[in-house]
């Protein structure tokens, strides 16, 4: 077996096994909580530029399948597991996670202490690294390490469709599952505007009786109106969402203030920034699927699955005709919000729920539910 080596911004340096590709990989390291779903994970848009580390101990051991990949290819920079399975063992399962990782040039490091990064993390807050599987020089891998930053960059040119498409898939079930009709609103097409966007989103809005058109994330106020919507949909995405241009936002804000609007994770982000909010880098950020999150309205908790480094400031949120809805009960964060007067409402999870739990799948249909009301 390969060595490989993982090494922080910090000076700390990890020594383990290489497998999937060989070779040199730089990011943002962060640590997934998540159980399950690591397929998921991997093709998670959103972590464009990062290198995922797993902080549960098996990895691979049910493999790839064509069925639960959020994209049309991994995005993730690197991939850390303490134990990767060599054999996969699952009915859907076509390939080993190792070999997926091979095949789309993801680096990985297997057999290293992830409770003490993990730790590390937590306490340093977030570290960019390298992993290497052909690099030995660790004065070489650090100054690479050095040079690299997605602060304030715009990460979502790397991750956004080309071009305008519609979107026709059905959420996956097993032949033992029961159908759940989660239908409002019919006839009615809603415009996503792509930062990065999960299938599983676009799912669910398929689910509730949208019509979906993605759009790519540099559309104009005049395209999006174009695409003839009665609702609009800021997606999920990676990176800092004080990279996009000014003049995007301004397009977005348009739209934004005439349709009513649904925005998660970075979509959530972008709304803010629409109304002069204040975003900030979080210390290591939420990734995992069970995060506990309150929605103040209904007085309910929801185990929810999260991915961002980044969050809303409660006070200036409050300042712009907003108001909180959602809380992150770990840390006080801001989950969610509305305006007090537009159709307007975004959250700072995932309540698509893939991977992690169904506690928020709800508010997908409360969106189309004001989208009709509308």
């Amino acid at each position: 077996m390969k060595r490989a080596y993982l090494l922080l911004e910090s000076g700390d340096v990890f020594t383990g096994k290489a497998f999937g590709y060989i070779g040199t990989s730089i990011g943002e390291v962060v640590f997934n909580t998540s159980m399950s779903g690591y397929q998921e994970i991997i093709t998670d848009p959103s972590y464009k530029g990062q290198i995922v580390s797993m902080t549960y101990t098996q990895i691979g051991n049910y493999g790839i399948n064509e069925d639960d990949s959020e994209s049309v290819k991994p995005y993730i920079e690197g991939f850390i597991v303490k134990e990767y399975s060599e054999i996969s063992s699952n009915f859907r399962s076509k390939q080993t996670i190792s070999d997926y990782l091979k095949d789309n040039m993801i680096v990985g490091i297997s057999g290293i202490d992830t409770r003490k990064l993990t730790k590390l993390i937590r306490t340093k807050g977030s570290l960019k690294g390298a992993i290497s599987s052909e690099i030995e020089d660790m004065n070489i891998l650090s100054k690479k390490v050095q040079d690299y930053s997605i602060v304030g960059k715009d990460m979502v040119q790397y991750v956004t469709c080309n071009k305008p498409y519609t979107f026709n898939k059905e959420i996956f079930k097993f032949d033992f599952e029961s159908e759940e009709n989660l239908k409002i609103v019919d006839n009615k097409t809603v415009v996503v505007i792509d930062f990065g966007v999960k299938e599983n989103i676009l799912r669910y809005l398929k689910s509730v009786g949208f019509n979906v058109v993605v759009v790519p994330a540099y559309s104009d106020y005049n395209f999006i109106m174009s695409q003839n919507p009665d609702a609009l949909f800021l997606s999920n995405g990676p990176g800092d969402p004080r990279g996009v241009d000014k003049k995007w936002i301004n397009e977005y804000k348009k739209a934004v203030k005439k349709l009513p609007t649904f925005g998660i994770c970075f979509g959530h982000q972008i709304i803010s920034r629409c109304f002069d909010m204040n975003v900030y880098k979080m210390k290591f950020g939420h990734h995992g699927g069970n995060h506990p999150v309150k929605d103040i309205e209904l007085d309910r908790i929801d185990v929810t699955a999260q991915n961002h480094n980044y969050a809303v400031e409660e006070e200036s949120l409050k300042k712009m005709g907003f108001e909180v809805t959602h809380i992150n009960l770990n840390d006080g964060s801001v989950e969610g919000m509305k305006h007090k007067s537009l159709p307007i409402m975004s959250v700072q999870h995932h309540p698509e729920s893939s991977p992690g739990p169904h506690d928020a799948k709800y508010l997908f249909k409360k969106f189309a539910s004001i989208v009709k009301e509308n």
